[in-house]
């Protein structure tokens, strides 16, 4: 699975990252407490915003094929993270008339959502410098 590129730009403006995929724009930076001007979201919330968006698209198409009567998906997403690594809670609200065997059944569904297949496989960021 290839996706569009990102590209992340750090200018002059202190922390405040430009994220463009070639046909949207986006920024990150940190918030005021760390230095930054909190214009945008972190980067680790934009890492859990990742996993919320495809979450709930997944969940949402899987129960329009169904024909189930999925009115609203809410994710919750935090992280806690240390020596041993991270762990993400992710929070699921599904609202519409479903039964308790579709409830369960779109909850294994969210675990397949690709980002989450890609945060819980292994994963190696191969790093190289280009020239500018």
């Amino acid at each position: 699975m290839a996706d569009t590129p990102v590209t992340a730009h750090i200018g002059s403006t202190k922390f405040q990252v430009l994220l463009d995929d070639g046909k949207h724009t986006w920024l990150a930076d940190e918030p005021e407490s760390l230095g930054g001007g909190d214009r945008g979201p972190s980067p680790v919330a934009l890492l859990l915003s990742s996993l919320g968006a495809c979450t709930s698209i997944t969940l949402k198409m899987y129960a329009e094929r169904k024909g189930w009567p999925l009115a609203d998906v809410r994710v919750t997403l935090s992280i806690e993270t240390g020596d041993a690594g991270a762990t993400i809670d992710r929070k699921i609200v599904l609202e519409g008339d479903l039964s308790a065997e579709q409830q369960e059944r779109l909850l294994q569904i969210a675990n397949a959502c690709p980002v989450h297949k890609i945060l819980t496989h292994p994963i190696t960021v191969r790093s190289g410098l280009a020239v500018a």
